[in-house]
């Protein structure tokens, strides 16, 4: 009898054992050998508020990365926390946010979403001594050069250059401007000034509106009075598209540019078929089936977008794309020199040649975006689609 009971307890004993491994083995695959202390990343994204359709994809994307990084080891055996914090699409929740990173020992931070957000932060990195590469398009955020500050999300001074060259195609010399009144739209705006200016395009009107507003039928009832070839609106949505829809009802025929900010399916989805012929300039990842194969940014761009519909069963989008371009690079720095805030932002200045979603980079001391005009491509809505512009 003793025997038997004393078999059973072995047997209990050994399923015990077994149920214990087998829990530590599911467990595993989420740090895969990663063993060693874990690397923390801070990232502030607008999930919330009148950017969230930039912030959104930005966090699913670091969400994303985490996963797939640690999945394979982490980096030289050390797991990737990334601590995201909400901005809330506030420049002031971004601060915070920012100093709470840096009080939990971050390596760097990724984001914020905005330009406004971005500029917020200069000082703050720049006193802690701790990398910054932001996912917002303003050149402000770079210009002039702060040793901390970088960005993945192509410059807004590029983004019009490409405009100025499309209307140079289409013979368009007469246009008016209406941009959503923050940084991003103020720099935008700026840039269309100077470079309109010196490319003898002459601007009729300059308009304005919030973030949050939902009907710019008088501005553009100004607009229309002064018979532009084209109207150039800059901003990030749901403000565009109440501007495509309020240009539709008014029976204005002028052509209609915006920025990349509207590079998004919600931009589609608000402005429906408004959206209709609406050209502007885009990076890559939105017409991926447009772009040539021999494009070395082709397989990043395919690679980047299997991932994200395995993850999400969604496209994703040129937002979520900085953050990828921005973990990306931090990841690639750390496995080179390690956690060593100094080392991390002296290896992202020298970095050359690194194929993003954004386009290829090539960094220097005097260059923190290292992009050029030829990272946009032009692109047009047609049948609700986006396609690359002839």
């Amino acid at each position: 009898m003793r025997s038997k009971a004393n078999t059973r307890i072995a047997v209990c004993f050994a399923l015990w054992v077994v149920m214990i491994l087998l829990a530590v083995a599911a467990i595993m695959p989420a740090y895969g050998a990663a063993t060693k202390a874990p690397y923390k990343i801070g990232a502030v994204f607008a999930e919330t508020g009148p950017a969230s359709p930039l912030g959104t994809p930005e966090a699913e994307t670091a969400r994303m990365m985490e996963a797939k990084i640690n999945a394979t080891g982490g980096i030289d055996g050390h797991p990737v926390k990334i601590i995201i914090y909400d901005t809330k699409s506030k420049e002031t929740d971004t601060v915070l946010a920012a100093k709470n990173l840096i009080g939990q020992g971050v390596v760097a931070i990724v984001g914020p979403s905005q330009t406004g957000e971005s500029l917020a932060l200069l000082d703050t990195v720049s006193r802690a001594q701790v990398p910054l590469i932001s996912c917002a398009a303003g050149v402000k955020i770079v210009q002039p050069v702060n040793p901390w500050v970088f960005k993945t999300a192509q410059s807004d001074v590029h983004a019009v250059a490409r405009l100025i060259d499309y209307m140079k195609k289409k013979g368009i010399n007469r246009i008016a401007i209406i941009s959503v009144a923050n940084a991003f739209g103020d720099s935008g705006k700026k840039q269309l000034i100077e470079q309109g200016r010196a490319a003898k395009i002459q601007i009729v009107a300059e308009e304005s509106f919030g973030d949050k507003d939902t009907d710019m039928t008088v501005q553009l009832t100004r607009i229309k009075g002064k018979r532009p070839q084209a109207i150039v609106c800059w901003g990030t949505n749901p403000g565009p598209a109440v501007v495509a829809k309020n240009v539709k009802q008014l029976g204005i025929t002028a052509h209609l540019l915006m920025s990349h900010g509207i590079a998004n399916q919600t931009f589609l989805d608000l402005a429906g078929k408004a959206a209709e012929g609406v050209v502007f300039p885009a990076g890559k990842l939105i017409v991926m089936n447009d772009v040539a194969s021999s494009d070395p940014q082709k397989a990043v761009l395919a690679k980047y977008t299997k991932d994200f519909q395995a993850k999400y069963h969604k496209q994703p989008d040129t937002f979520g794309g900085h953050a990828y371009d921005a973990i990306n690079l931090v990841a690639a720095a750390l496995k080179k020199v390690g956690p060593n805030k100094a080392k991390i932002r002296s290896e992202i200045e020298n970095t050359k040649r690194f194929v993003g979603i954004g386009g290829v980079f090539n960094f220097t001391a005097a260059d923190h975006n290292g992009l050029s005009k030829d990272a946009f491509a032009l692109v047009v809505i047609q049948g609700g689609k986006w396609h690359i512009a002839k």
